[in-house]
């Protein structure tokens, strides 16, 4: 009961603390003519409200593509058709075809905001709760400390609350598939990463992984028998899914192409924003790098590593970024003092330290402490050379591409060599 209750007020401090960041400002605020993402959103309930569904990622006289058009699956757009029809319900104004681009109201932002904590309290934050207190290892105090800093997280937090978007919805059916596998449903567990893939594009960064789980397991049950039956049931799992979700599509082949040609727009060009890969960092103007690289690279595809600093100040979100930055970097060291406690031995980092001059783990952490809070100060209060005015967020992305390369590094290491346990076994036996 103990451990319930403070799974309680973790979740209320959660939940309090996106309600907390949504008071603020969101993207394209008062800038027309595009404004930003919050009307894109509110612009995806127009169309799906007042068009019909053959409709919906067609450009048409009532449907310009250019002015945020829908490029999300399916599953998104049902989303937001349901959203709109309680909009409809609440106030008719806020999706009416045409007259209402642009609509900015304090009744209509407390809807909006209030659609995504109503998502994340049905997908993300349940998800959540089970991942960690059944699939993690430890006590109970620290399945319930890891669940806080999961929800402390500030990168969501700040893009789907603050900026405005719905990407808890797809992270919390990837999670759910998690859970499932993690339990041994395998089925479930396919149909909701199946989900997750059906509202975001994006998730097909984690489909490797789910796909090479899946089908090592029918390996392993043998092919010929138990395996067999598994591979069929999950394939057919997918495919049922996948067919639900486009089956208003389907009848037309046409119809369907351009959905997917929503999907993934090539057409649209390679680059959004200051974003934290390698050929952000190396080539500020290098249509070739990005040609050869990548397809097309966007400034959320990173957000469950982190959170980018121009994005938000853009958005007039510099209080929150700091308030919650701060908190989770509290919480992360207080609750589960990972610092203090794992050796050097237990995190497996002898050979990534000699990829870094040997520095201590500790040194390490504080240089990239310091280095995050000396970039969010300069670039909130310093103003940038004439011949340079995206020098800070070059910086930015950098210094975030150099961790992110680190860490990948790291977990390769930590994936492709044995546990300290297993070698110490080894070299008893």
């Amino acid at each position: 009961m103990q451990t319930w209750t403070l799974v309680s007020i973790c979740v209320l401090l959660g939940v309090v603390t996106r309600w907390g960041v949504s008071l603020n400002s969101y993207s394209g605020a008062g800038k027309p003519p595009m404004f930003g993402d919050y009307e894109a959103q509110r612009h995806w309930q127009e169309v799906t409200s007042n068009l019909p569904l053959h409709e919906w990622y067609v450009n048409t006289t009532d449907n310009d593509l250019n002015y945020w058009g829908l490029d999300y699956p399916p599953l998104t757009a049902y989303h937001s058709w349901i959203c709109a029809y309680i909009a409809k319900i609440i106030n008719p104004e806020w999706v009416e075809l045409h007259r209402s681009r642009g609509y900015e109201s304090p009744a209509h932002k407390l809807f909006m905001r209030a659609t995504v904590l109503v998502a994340d309290l049905f997908i993300y934050i349940p998800a959540v709760v089970l991942y960690c207190l059944y699939l993690t290892d430890g006590s109970s105090k620290k399945k319930v400390s890891t669940m806080f800093c999961f929800l402390l997280y500030p990168g969501l937090t700040l893009i789907d609350y603050g900026h405005f978007q719905y990407n808890g919805v797809s992270l919390g059916f990837f999670l759910w598939g998690a859970v499932a596998l993690g339990l041994g449903w395998d089925s479930l567990g396919s149909m909701a990463f199946c989900l997750a893939l059906n509202y975001k594009q994006m998730e097909l960064y984690h489909a490797l992984p789910f796909f090479c789980y899946l089908l090592g397991k029918c390996i392993k049950l043998g092919l010929i028998g138990r395996g067999l039956f598994l591979l069929v049931r999950i394939a057919v799992t997918v495919l049922v899914t996948f067919a639900l979700c486009w089956l208003p599509f389907l009848s037309d082949p046409d119809q369907a192409l351009q959905v997917v040609r929503r999907i993934f727009p090539v057409a649209r060009g390679l680059f959004e924003d200051k974003v934290a890969n390698a050929w952000c960092s190396l080539n500020v103007n290098s249509s070739l790098a990005f040609f050869l690289f990548s397809y097309q690279v966007h400034e959320k595809s990173i957000l469950l590593a982190a959170l980018m600093l121009p994005l938000f100040l853009k958005d007039g979100l510099l209080v929150p970024y700091i308030v919650t930055s701060l908190a989770f970097l509290f919480f992360s060291i207080y609750l589960l003092s990972a610092l203090e406690h794992c050796s050097e031995e237990e995190l497996r980092l002898g050979a990534y330290h000699k990829l870094l001059f040997c520095l201590p783990k500790m040194d390490l952490f504080y240089i990239s402490t310091a280095a995050m809070a000396g970039l969010s100060i300069v670039s909130v209060v310093l103003v940038p050379p004439p011949h340079l005015p995206d020098l800070f967020p070059v910086l930015v992305s950098t210094t975030s591409f150099l961790h992110f390369l680190g860490t990948f590094i790291y977990f390769n290491i930590v994936q492709f060599s044995g546990s300290p346990s297993r070698r110490n076994q080894k070299k008893n036996n």
